[in-house]
């Protein structure tokens, strides 16, 4: 394959569905060429068939630290050094936690947020300068019940996050490392994750479309937000945990099962812990299309906090739309050009 010299990458780790489909096609509207990897080989098959030589596609299992950076250094030498890596593959059950077996809980561990520690590494390895966009959940901040496992996930998420995010700070590299916390998402993890309820699983309302999920990252890439949070659920989640963590246990004692449960009744199977639908599609959007909203609103997470502290969550709504409007999305002036970039690369590292 022949690397044009001007060509801009991205990567995306759990890229072949839901809000990781989502971003790629986000990512290649703006012009990059993505590499994508997942586990499912059939669903890479499709993207490459539908996209061509605009992505670079390996099967790898996020949870195996050694393979994704070797995956990393291949894209280098292959496809073009990455200038934008998003972490994105996830896994869930719907249980209660006595009901979920060890290997069970630590696989989902593994990939939601070993996942990402990987990623991260696997893209230091490689990167020069850039964004790094670690996906996570408004579940961060308040759990719900039946999904331990992934909630605990995001809440590790958030930590190593901001720890790395200070190390690079420290260490003078010009890469800025993102969270992006999301609502309730039609993504096809609704469809085939493990679940032990007696309905099949729903987003908990209000469901957002994948594609609001992309926005959230995008926009994270745009303005080198420290974080970003997607829909009036992840900031009432932030604020009420932030403020009154009872009010919130005490809701979610009531709710967060049933919200939880959709209509239609549980369709079984082994659940994608171990391996991924081989009959499932390469797309973003799972079954709730017909409640899913395309829009939401998309705030600074930073700004969010200072709102509950000078207002409260009325005060980082109104806010938070006026901002959402005004945010001016990065230029390709306002990015290094490529005789500053040839400066980046000579940087020690």
């Amino acid at each position: 394959m022949t690397i044009d010299p001007n060509s801009r990458i991205a990567v995306v780790a759990g890229g072949t569905a839901g809000v990781g489909r989502a971003v790629v096609e986000a990512l290649l509207t703006r012009g990059y060429r993505v590499a994508v990897m997942a586990r499912g080989q059939s669903r890479l098959d499709d993207m490459e068939r539908q996209f061509g030589d605009r992505i670079w596609t390996r099967s790898v299992d996020v949870s195996d630290g050694a393979a994704l950076t070797a995956a990393a250094q291949d894209i280098a030498a292959e496809f073009g050094t990455p200038e934008v890596w998003v972490n994105s593959a996830m896994l869930t059950s719907f249980s209660p936690f006595e009901k979920v077996e060890e290997e069970e809980f630590r696989r989902i561990t593994e990939t939601t947020y070993l996942g990402a520690v990987n990623g991260c590494r696997a893209a230091l390895s490689v990167m020069e300068w850039g964004n790094i966009v670690n996906v996570g959940s408004g579940l961060a901040y308040a759990s719900v019940p039946n999904q331990a496992a992934y909630c605990g996930a995001k809440h590790a998420t958030e930590g190593f996050t901001q720890a790395l995010r200070i190390e690079l700070a420290q260490a003078g590299r010009p890469i800025t490392l993102s969270m992006v916390q999301l609502p309730g998402m039609n993504t096809p993890q609704f469809d085939w994750a493990l679940n032990r309820m007696d309905r099949k699983p729903q987003p908990a309302p209000p469901i957002f479309s994948p594609q609001v999920g992309a926005d959230g990252v995008m926009r994270a890439i745009d303005t080198d937000a420290r974080e970003i949070l997607v829909g009036r659920s992840v900031l009432k989640l932030m604020v009420g945990n932030f403020l009154l963590p009872p009010t919130v246990e005490r809701q979610l004692t009531k709710v967060g099962v049933s919200s939880q449960k959709g209509d239609a009744p549980p369709e079984g199977g082994p659940g994608n812990l171990d391996r991924p639908d081989p009959d499932y599609p390469a797309r973003a959007a799972g079954s709730y299309g017909e409640q899913a909203s395309n829009r939401a609103i998309i705030v600074d997470g930073d700004f969010a906090r200072k709102g509950a502290a000078l207002g409260g969550a009325a005060l980082i709504l109104v806010a938070g739309i006026l901002l959402g409007r005004a945010t001016r999305p990065r230029e390709e002036s306002d990015r290094p050009a490529m005789q500053d970039r040839d400066r980046i690369r000579r940087l020690p590292r």
